[in-house]
């Protein structure tokens, strides 16, 4: 089972969610689940991304359905800090990086004070700033469920989020401070990005750098999705899901 891009053969496409495959925090379209299904059909697929497994299951398990070759698809919520697949009845957690009571605490903290002293902490929100996602904390400026076209306009050209990633990452060295999404600082343990979720699950199903097709839209330096790029795997760079849609319908129905 492969798909063909550039002439060469890929076992498993891996893909960012937010601004991706669906717009941040928004379900999936119909035309995007229709061609992932024909995918699955075809090849192993992984989607890796910051949000929680709930995310996930809103955004795209409850839109997709149970089909004969769901099976093929893998999850690895909080940029692979957990990983999660199709036991044949049920999403099942085979492992999960959780961060210790201590930890969380500290990074709580950290994020708030860094936010307050940066100017950088809203008054009016869409939900909770600040979320515990077990094996992740993520600071979203604007709120957990805040609509693609403010959180856009907060941070237009990323500095803001990078001044609350560094002053993070200087306070807690044992920990992984890193730039998420439009609006977001998330933080895990130590070594763990994408780059670590991917490497996982190349041990996991017996895959090698080669065998993997990526699609990101944050694969510039300091993006995100930059690590799985780095580590070898060929990465493809779009600008929302219709993007993703027109590169990905080329590869499987082309």
């Amino acid at each position: 089972m492969a798909v063909s891009y550039q002439g060469k053969d890929y076992r498993l496409v891996m893909f960012d969610l937010d601004d991706t495959l669906a717009p941040s925090k928004s379900p999936m379209d119909d035309e995007m689940l229709a061609l992932m299904r024909r995918m699955l059909d075809r090849s192993l697929g992984c989607i890796i991304s910051g949000g929680r497994f709930e995310q996930f299951d809103t955004q795209v398990l409850a839109r997709i359905g149970v089909f004969d070759s769901i099976g093929n698809l893998h999850l690895m919520p909080t940029c692979g800090t957990q990983y999660v697949r199709w036991s044949g009845s049920e999403w099942d957690t085979v492992y999960a990086e959780y961060l210790s009571d201590d930890e969380k605490s500290r990074t709580l903290d950290v994020l708030e004070t860094g936010a307050r002293e940066l100017g950088l902490w809203e008054s009016e929100t869409w939900g909770p700033i600040l979320e515990d996602r077990g094996s992740q904390i993520t600071f979203s400026a604007l709120g957990q469920s805040a609509p693609v076209d403010a959180k856009a306009a907060w941070d237009p050209d990323g500095s803001k989020k990078e001044a609350l990633r560094a002053y993070g990452a200087q306070r807690l060295p044992d920990l992984e401070v890193r730039s998420g999404g439009s609006t977001s600082v998330d933080v895990t343990k130590k070594g763990i990005d994408k780059a670590y979720g991917a490497r996982k699950l190349m041990d996991l199903l017996d895959l090698g750098v080669d065998d993997i097709l990526f699609f990101g839209d944050r694969l510039d330096e300091g993006g995100n999705d930059r690590p799985v790029k780095d580590l070898g795997i060929e990465s493809i760079a779009v600008h929302g899901w219709r993007d993703t849609y027109e590169k990905l319908s080329a590869i499987v129905d082309g």
